[in-house]
Protein backbone atom coordinates (compact mmCIF):
# COMPACT_ATOMS: atom_id res chain seq x y z
CA UNK A 1 0.00 0.00 0.00
CA UNK A 2 1.61 3.36 -0.97
CA UNK A 3 2.17 6.11 1.83
CA UNK A 4 0.42 9.70 2.00
CA UNK A 5 3.79 11.35 0.65
CA UNK A 6 4.12 8.36 -2.47
CA UNK A 7 0.17 8.83 -3.47
CA UNK A 8 0.34 12.70 -3.92
CA UNK A 9 3.68 12.43 -5.71
CA UNK A 10 2.09 10.09 -7.68
CA UNK A 11 -0.93 12.55 -8.41
CA UNK A 12 1.58 15.26 -9.14
CA UNK A 13 2.85 13.27 -11.47
CA UNK A 14 -0.05 12.41 -13.59
CA UNK A 15 -1.07 16.39 -13.65
CA UNK A 16 2.34 17.06 -14.93
CA UNK A 17 1.98 14.65 -17.50
CA UNK A 18 -1.32 15.73 -18.75
CA UNK A 19 -1.29 19.73 -17.72
CA UNK A 20 1.79 22.44 -18.13
CA UNK A 21 1.88 23.05 -14.49
CA UNK A 22 2.73 26.60 -12.42
CA UNK A 23 2.20 27.31 -8.97
CA UNK A 24 1.49 30.59 -7.77
CA UNK A 25 1.44 31.96 -4.18
CA UNK A 26 -1.61 33.81 -3.15
CA UNK A 27 -1.06 35.92 -0.14
CA UNK A 28 -3.81 36.38 2.23
CA UNK A 29 -4.01 37.98 5.52
CA UNK A 30 -1.02 36.48 7.79
CA UNK A 31 -1.12 33.45 5.63
CA UNK A 32 0.16 32.29 2.28
CA UNK A 33 -1.27 29.76 -0.07
CA UNK A 34 0.26 27.44 -2.95
CA UNK A 35 -2.05 26.98 -5.45
CA UNK A 36 -0.55 24.56 -8.86
CA UNK A 37 -2.41 24.92 -11.83
CA UNK A 38 -2.61 25.08 -15.47
CA UNK A 39 0.13 27.73 -16.95
CA UNK A 40 -2.70 28.58 -19.45
CA UNK A 41 -6.20 28.23 -19.44
CA UNK A 42 -6.71 29.23 -22.82
CA UNK A 43 -4.47 26.07 -23.95
CA UNK A 44 -7.29 24.03 -22.49
CA UNK A 45 -10.19 25.55 -24.21
CA UNK A 46 -11.71 22.43 -26.69
CA UNK A 47 -14.32 23.78 -29.59
CA UNK A 48 -15.81 19.88 -29.25
CA UNK A 49 -16.65 20.34 -25.46
CA UNK A 50 -17.90 23.63 -25.76
CA UNK A 51 -20.31 23.07 -28.90
CA UNK A 52 -21.28 20.10 -26.79
CA UNK A 53 -22.26 22.11 -23.57
CA UNK A 54 -20.64 25.82 -23.60
CA UNK A 55 -17.20 24.42 -21.63
CA UNK A 56 -14.62 26.62 -21.14
CA UNK A 57 -11.70 26.18 -18.62
CA UNK A 58 -13.10 28.62 -16.35
CA UNK A 59 -11.51 26.54 -13.18
CA UNK A 60 -8.44 26.86 -14.47
CA UNK A 61 -7.83 30.68 -13.24
CA UNK A 62 -7.51 32.02 -10.05
CA UNK A 63 -9.77 34.96 -10.06
CA UNK A 64 -9.70 37.99 -7.82
CA UNK A 65 -13.36 37.06 -6.53
CA UNK A 66 -11.88 33.82 -5.00
CA UNK A 67 -8.79 36.30 -3.42
CA UNK A 68 -11.21 37.91 -2.23
CA UNK A 69 -13.46 35.52 -0.51
CA UNK A 70 -11.06 32.92 0.99
CA UNK A 71 -9.59 36.04 2.47
CA UNK A 72 -12.85 36.54 4.43
CA UNK A 73 -13.33 33.35 4.79
CA UNK A 74 -10.01 32.75 7.10
CA UNK A 75 -11.57 35.10 9.51
CA UNK A 76 -14.69 32.72 10.52
CA UNK A 77 -14.66 30.44 12.86
CA UNK A 78 -15.25 27.36 11.14
CA UNK A 79 -14.18 24.85 13.96
CA UNK A 80 -17.49 22.08 14.25
CA UNK A 81 -19.28 23.27 11.09
CA UNK A 82 -19.97 21.97 7.58
CA UNK A 83 -19.28 24.42 4.58
CA UNK A 84 -19.64 23.75 0.59
CA UNK A 85 -18.27 25.55 -2.13
CA UNK A 86 -20.28 25.59 -5.00
CA UNK A 87 -17.52 26.21 -8.29
CA UNK A 88 -14.55 25.51 -6.05
CA UNK A 89 -12.37 25.68 -9.41
CA UNK A 90 -8.65 25.02 -8.36
CA UNK A 91 -9.87 25.40 -4.50
CA UNK A 92 -8.22 28.24 -2.91
CA UNK A 93 -11.50 29.17 -1.69
CA UNK A 94 -11.95 25.90 0.10
CA UNK A 95 -8.64 25.48 1.36
CA UNK A 96 -9.02 28.74 2.93
CA UNK A 97 -12.31 27.23 4.47
CA UNK A 98 -10.19 23.95 5.43
CA UNK A 99 -7.80 26.39 7.23
CA UNK A 100 -10.66 27.78 9.34
CA UNK A 101 -11.69 24.63 10.50
CA UNK A 102 -14.65 23.56 8.63
CA UNK A 103 -15.29 20.38 7.50
CA UNK A 104 -15.86 21.29 3.38
CA UNK A 105 -17.49 19.67 0.82
CA UNK A 106 -16.21 21.18 -2.45
CA UNK A 107 -18.17 21.07 -5.83
CA UNK A 108 -17.27 21.34 -9.21
CA UNK A 109 -18.77 20.88 -12.78
CA UNK A 110 -15.16 19.89 -13.74
CA UNK A 111 -13.48 16.64 -12.89
CA UNK A 112 -10.55 18.32 -13.55
CA UNK A 113 -11.02 20.90 -10.83
CA UNK A 114 -11.70 18.39 -8.20
CA UNK A 115 -8.60 17.20 -8.83
CA UNK A 116 -6.51 20.49 -8.35
CA UNK A 117 -8.44 21.20 -5.22
CA UNK A 118 -7.44 18.10 -3.60
CA UNK A 119 -3.91 17.93 -4.40
CA UNK A 120 -3.59 21.65 -3.76
CA UNK A 121 -5.32 20.75 -0.50
CA UNK A 122 -2.35 18.13 0.22
CA UNK A 123 0.21 21.03 -0.86
CA UNK A 124 -0.63 23.28 1.42
CA UNK A 125 -0.95 20.56 4.72
CA UNK A 126 -4.61 20.59 4.45
CA UNK A 127 -7.01 17.60 5.32
CA UNK A 128 -7.84 17.06 1.73
CA UNK A 129 -11.48 17.68 1.44
CA UNK A 130 -14.45 15.58 0.26
CA UNK A 131 -15.37 16.58 -3.10
CA UNK A 132 -18.31 16.24 -5.60
CA UNK A 133 -19.17 16.50 -9.13
CA UNK A 134 -22.37 18.77 -9.43
CA UNK A 135 -24.38 19.91 -12.25
CA UNK A 136 -26.20 22.60 -10.98
CA UNK A 137 -29.15 21.65 -13.39
CA UNK A 138 -29.34 18.79 -11.33
CA UNK A 139 -28.56 19.65 -8.49
CA UNK A 140 -28.21 16.40 -6.07
CA UNK A 141 -30.51 16.16 -3.03
CA UNK A 142 -28.47 14.82 0.01
CA UNK A 143 -26.40 18.10 -0.16
CA UNK A 144 -28.09 20.16 2.68
CA UNK A 145 -27.46 21.60 6.29
CA UNK A 146 -24.77 23.77 5.54
CA UNK A 147 -23.62 26.10 8.24
CA UNK A 148 -21.66 27.95 5.44
CA UNK A 149 -22.15 27.86 1.54
CA UNK A 150 -19.01 30.12 -0.60
CA UNK A 151 -19.27 30.29 -4.17
CA UNK A 152 -16.92 33.18 -6.03
CA UNK A 153 -17.78 34.24 -9.41
CA UNK A 154 -19.98 32.27 -10.76
CA UNK A 155 -22.21 34.69 -11.91
CA UNK A 156 -21.01 35.39 -14.92
CA UNK A 157 -23.79 34.79 -17.14
CA UNK A 158 -27.15 35.65 -16.77
CA UNK A 159 -28.73 32.13 -16.70
CA UNK A 160 -26.81 31.30 -13.74
CA UNK A 161 -28.72 33.37 -11.26
CA UNK A 162 -31.74 31.19 -10.34
CA UNK A 163 -29.49 28.11 -10.60
CA UNK A 164 -26.94 29.43 -7.46
CA UNK A 165 -29.70 30.39 -5.84
CA UNK A 166 -31.92 27.32 -6.26
CA UNK A 167 -28.24 25.38 -4.89
CA UNK A 168 -28.06 27.87 -1.75
CA UNK A 169 -31.61 27.05 -0.95
CA UNK A 170 -31.08 23.45 -0.92
CA UNK A 171 -27.84 23.48 0.89
CA UNK A 172 -28.14 26.01 3.37
CA UNK A 173 -29.26 25.30 6.90
CA UNK A 174 -31.58 27.11 9.04
CA UNK A 175 -29.08 29.56 10.94
CA UNK A 176 -27.27 29.53 7.97
CA UNK A 177 -24.60 31.87 6.10
CA UNK A 178 -23.85 32.16 1.90
CA UNK A 179 -21.00 33.93 0.73
CA UNK A 180 -21.07 34.63 -2.82
CA UNK A 181 -17.93 37.21 -4.40
CA UNK A 182 -18.55 38.66 -7.70
CA UNK A 183 -16.51 41.22 -9.65
CA UNK A 184 -19.19 43.94 -9.82
CA UNK A 185 -20.44 41.66 -13.27
CA UNK A 186 -23.90 43.18 -15.29
CA UNK A 187 -25.24 39.58 -14.91
CA UNK A 188 -24.88 39.52 -11.24
CA UNK A 189 -27.79 41.97 -11.18
CA UNK A 190 -30.54 39.35 -11.43
CA UNK A 191 -28.66 37.29 -8.52
CA UNK A 192 -31.08 39.72 -5.74
CA UNK A 193 -34.74 39.93 -7.38
CA UNK A 194 -33.74 35.55 -7.42
CA UNK A 195 -32.87 35.43 -3.79
CA UNK A 196 -36.05 37.30 -3.01
CA UNK A 197 -38.62 34.82 -4.73
CA UNK A 198 -36.30 32.35 -2.87
CA UNK A 199 -37.02 33.73 0.22
CA UNK A 200 -33.72 34.35 0.76
CA UNK A 201 -32.15 38.06 2.40
CA UNK A 202 -29.26 39.33 0.61
CA UNK A 203 -27.03 42.46 1.64
CA UNK A 204 -23.61 43.31 0.32
CA UNK A 205 -21.58 42.61 3.11
CA UNK A 206 -18.24 44.64 2.07
CA UNK A 207 -16.46 45.28 -1.01
CA UNK A 208 -12.53 44.32 -1.27
CA UNK A 209 -9.95 45.85 -3.73
CA UNK A 210 -7.88 43.13 -5.58
CA UNK A 211 -4.77 44.23 -7.29
CA UNK A 212 -4.29 42.24 -10.54
CA UNK A 213 -1.10 42.58 -12.93
CA UNK A 214 -3.42 44.41 -15.09
CA UNK A 215 -5.77 46.79 -12.84
CA UNK A 216 -7.03 46.44 -9.11
CA UNK A 217 -10.80 44.78 -9.43
CA UNK A 218 -13.43 45.55 -6.72
CA UNK A 219 -15.16 42.65 -5.67
CA UNK A 220 -18.56 42.63 -3.96
CA UNK A 221 -19.09 39.98 -1.02
CA UNK A 222 -22.63 38.83 -0.72
CA UNK A 223 -24.04 37.85 2.25
CA UNK A 224 -27.59 35.82 2.02
CA UNK A 225 -29.54 34.61 4.95
CA UNK A 226 -32.74 32.71 4.82
CA UNK A 227 -35.24 35.45 5.31
CA UNK A 228 -36.91 34.41 8.36
CA UNK A 229 -33.66 33.35 10.07
CA UNK A 230 -32.66 36.91 10.50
Amino acid sequence: MQDGLSLWRDVADDLSRRFELATTVVDLPGKQLKIVHPRSADTLISEEEFLRDERLPYWAEIWPAARALAGHVLSLPGAGKRCLELGSGLGLVSLAALRAGYDVIATDYYAEALEFTRFNAALNGLRVPQTRLVDWRAYPSDLHSMDLILAADVLYETQLSPLVVAAIDRSLSPGGLALVADPARGSAERFWSDCQQWNLAVSRNLSVTVNTEHLPIEVRLYEIRRANSE
